[in-house]
């Protein structure tokens, strides 16, 4: 495809072993992130030994070693503070995403403050606070120097290397040549224009960058595996439209961004952004790969764990009544489609009958959830047992099991019988891209009482904010959601 004026020639010779080497996205990442460390780590004992330099050279009592070895007394623990905060503040993400100097500024202040307040606490003594201003100053100059030369450097290699993402632009011809013009004049910038796709086929055309036919091409090209990121350039697109191109997007791994207004361009230019001449908006996928990934199931692990081991007489309890009341196992295995439409064994405590499965048929016209959902308020096949137990939502304790298997998250969509599935719609279906859950959104915000689509909206928007503090919101939520007995049957 022809790529943004003034093109680039493809043929000009690159540095063969280099061009394989960062070809490696992974071994990039790491490089990149290696890099940083290197950079901040330095940077901090750097700072400290200037300033300290400094004052001794401004009171007359130079002395290199000294403030070498003190330097390195004082330099681990801000160095570790540092670090920490400025991964919270996403300075070492990917190029395109990293803040600039606004960023390092107030990440280094935050360090300062908490190192000075760790001192204190500790019951330092100081005859003046210079070393934290004074090294707070020559951090953010050294952080600031440093990092914009590595900007300046892995932008020349990403040029030499052709390691520019491929990006596909949506939306009107104008929008679009709006946005390939900022494009084109950052010469730092990782992306190249690949084609417009447009969205009203009588519409103009657009003159920055080839015409690649409508949205509705979008499947056809992201099967052929040319396009690495979709750029929406229309502020005002349609929303169900948008919805469905990030859906095909996310579903080959390719991601998604929204170009900002004219406005949101301006405001963002009184920043110092490197790399960011345009500034965009990535539309995340679900959380089901990577770090979030890993943090979700760290935290499954171990809150599951816990559970467990804390309701264990209660789950013998549990188990003791349902074999003394009714005929049957303790556990029934629901089979359930999971994340992707896998299928799997869903572990319940059983409150019904042996052959309430069998009598499901007989009793549809009865069913009193809207959409593909099928609940009964005082269904015959529940045992006297199970009631109390549905009741208080108990019978869900089992899927713990589930949770330390990796087939299930404690937060997340609830996972449907295979009878529901098959009635979904297929946007209903976007909410199996990631593990279901024991509890989600639906449990603390009116649980059956909420229309199904509703409840689909819930798992949408929870998949969008997905975070560990609202994980640990919902987990507390769904206590007295539970035992206030909001909307359960």
């Amino acid at each position: 495809m022809t790529a943004l004026l003034p093109t680039v020639d493809v043929r000009a010779k690159r540095p063969t072993a280099l061009a394989f080497l960062l070809r490696l996205d992974t071994l990039r990442r790491a490089m990149r992130l290696v890099a940083l460390l290197a950079i901040d780590i330095f940077s901090v004992w750097v700072a400290l030994f200037v300033a300290l330099a400094l004052k001794a050279a401004w009171l007359g009592s130079f002395d290199a070693s000294a403030h070498a070895h003190q330097a390195r007394e004082l330099a681990p623990f801000a160095i570790l503070v540092v670090l920490f905060n400025f991964a919270r503040l996403g300075l070492y993400g990917r190029r395109s995403e990293r803040p600039g100097l606004g960023k390092i500024l107030t990440g280094t202040f935050q360090a300062m403050v908490v190192c000075m307040l760790f001192a204190l606490i500790d019951g330092q003594q100081f005859s003046s606070y210079y070393i934290f201003w004074g090294g707070l100053v020559a951090a953010i100059v050294c952080i600031g120097l440093l990092r914009l030369m590595y900007e300046s450097a892995s932008g020349w290699l990403l040029r030499r290397t052709g390691q520019q993402r491929r990006a596909v632009l949506i939306g009107p011809a104008h929008h679009s040549d709006a946005v390939a013009a900022a494009l084109a004049e950052d010469v730092d910038s990782a992306i190249r224009v690949s084609g417009v796709l447009t969205v009203d086929e009588h519409g103009a055309r657009p003159k920055r960058a080839r015409s690649l036919g409508q949205v509705s091409d979008l499947p056809a090209l992201l099967s052929q595996g040319v396009v690495d990121e979709v750029i929406i350039t229309d502020p005002a697109f349609p929303q169900d439209l948008a919805l469905e191109v990030v859906d095909q997007a996310h579903r080959r791994g390719v991601h998604v961004r929204v170009a900002p207004s004219t406005m949101e361009i301006l405001v963002k230019r009184a920043e110092f952004l490197p790399g960011q001449t345009l500034p965009l908006f990535e539309l995340k996928p679900p959380v089901s790969e990577g770090v979030d990934f890993a943090i979700k199931r760290v935290f499954d692990l171990l809150v599951s764990t816990l559970i467990l081991l804390v309701l264990s007489p209660v789950l013998l309890a549990i188990a003791l009544g349902i074999r003394l009341t009714s005929a049957g196992p303790v556990i029934y295995r629901s089979r359930r489609p999971g994340v992707g439409g896998k299928p799997f064994d869903c572990f319940k405590f059983r409150t019904m009958y042996q052959d309430a499965e069998h009598r499901q048929a007989e009793l549809e016209e009865l069913n009193e959830a809207g959409g593909a959902i099928f609940k009964i308020r005082d269904d015959p096949r529940v045992t006297p047992v199970g009631k109390l137990l549905r009741r208080l939502s108990l019978d869900e304790l089992p899927q713990l099991l589930n949770v330390l298997r990796g087939e299930m998250s404690l937060v997340g969509p609830r996972p449907l019988p295979q009878r529901d599935y098959d009635r979904l719609e297929e946007w209903h279906k976007k909410r199996y891209h990631v593990l279901p859950g024991v509890t989600g959104l639906w449990q603390v915000s009116g649980r059956s009482d909420l229309d199904f689509d509703d409840m689909v909206r819930l798992d949408f928007l929870y998949l969008e904010r997905w975070s560990v503090s609202l994980d640990l919101s919902i987990l507390v939520k769904t206590i007295p959601a539970v035992f206030g007995r909001r909307g359960a049957f």
